[in-house]
């Protein structure tokens, strides 16, 4: 196969995907192979929350429309136009998936076939279906697919390089595991925000996103603020307004009230509405309906402090303030050339 025959099977998937959506989904009678995949796909996407309870029905949709977003022709092109693949010699790449959000691991599936390997796949127990379906789509718009693309049922054998995500612990297990293999390990990562309280409430609007979008449980979800000393919380507070019903869904509220009791147990100071807390923590990692803040006195320290801790963070978003950050409300949807812990997989994927 070559690379074009490789982007047009991913040019047709966005196209599939594209069809797709919460408020309505209509085929498109130039989409392949609708009689055979349109009807299953609708059914596993109403069955996702019974296999992964956060994978509600909008949370599954901004998924597969940011994938249909991103699986265009001037997309993909873009990406891999600055690489040559000429030289390839296809290798087998295992990759271990997390499952905390829906096709969290897509990314590394489509590096992987792109540049002309094998895949060889271990998916996380919460997220088994949605992959499967897509490369099964894949396969029948180009048959080639069906001998690069594997599924493992137990532990990864017979793989060339790996791409591994998961926790910390599990990291210095892969490290460990993997020691003799071409790798990527992939540990927790957390992204931020930094504001300098000229915000207008479209950008705190879009920030809300940052910090709901997939109940916050992604690398890429804002979990930690960055504001001047005194900053007001009322305009913030007043722009997240917007995103409150999502306390009323249950796995978020009993987090929601379990955090918020285990930290006014601890006796610490609390900014709250009713669906978020806000605490001061110089911490990254907040739990689940919480959000840490920190008071800084100029962007400088705060630049030097997120240099210093580049590898614990995923992204920042911010109003330009800091070099190579991402505006308010595009945190969940990346480019295809935004890579995972700034690593360049298709770089990677070349030399192995």
């Amino acid at each position: 196969m070559n690379l074009n025959q490789k982007k047009i099977a991913f040019i047709a998937l966005g196209q599939f995907l594209s069809q797709f959506s919460l408020d309505t989904s209509a085929k498109k009678e130039s989409v392949f192979y609708n009689d055979l995949f349109f009807d299953r796909f609708l059914d596993l996407i109403a069955l996702s929350q019974s296999h992964n309870g956060w994978f509600t029905p909008e949370q599954v949709h901004f998924s597969i429309n940011s994938w249909a977003e991103a699986l265009t022709e001037e997309n993909l092109n873009q990406w891999l136009s600055e690489y040559d693949f000429s030289d390839v010699q296809p290798k087998t790449v295992g990759l271990i998936l997390a499952g905390n959000i829906p096709l969290v691991g897509f990314h590394d599936f489509l590096s992987v076939l792109i540049s002309g390997h094998n895949v060889l796949i271990k998916t996380s127990s919460n997220d088994q279906k949605l992959l499967p379906f897509l490369a099964e789509y894949l396969i029948a718009v180009e048959p080639k697919l069906a001998e690069r693309i594997t599924f493992a049922e137990g532990k990864l054998e017979n793989f060339d390089a790996v791409i591994a995500t998961g926790s910390n612990n599990t990291a210095r297990y892969f490290e460990y595991y993997f020691k003799e293999k071409p790798s990527i390990i992939r540990k927790n990562r957390n992204s931020v925000a930094v504001l300098n309280g000229k915000e207008s409430k479209e950008d705190l609007v879009g920030l809300g996103e940052d910090i709901f979008r997939y109940f916050g449980l992604g690398c890429r979800n804002v979990s930690k603020l960055f504001v001047p000393r005194g900053y007001d919380f009322k305009l913030f507070f007043e722009a997240i307004y917007q995103y409150g019903d999502i306390i009323h869904y249950e796995k978020y509220a009993n987090n929601y009230d379990y955090n918020k009791a285990v930290f006014l147990m601890s006796l610490f100071q609390l900014l709250d509405n009713e669906f978020l807390t806000l605490k001061e923590d110089s911490s990254y990692a907040s739990p689940i309906s919480s959000v840490f803040y920190e008071f800084y006195d100029d962007l400088e320290t705060v630049k030097t402090k997120l240099l210093e801790d580049s590898e614990k963070i995923q992204c920042i978003v911010s109003n330009n303030l800091i070099n190579h950050s991402i505006p308010f409300g595009s945190s969940q949807k990346p480019k295809l050339w935004d890579y995972a812990d700034n690593v360049d997989t298709i770089s990677f994927l070349l030399k192995i």
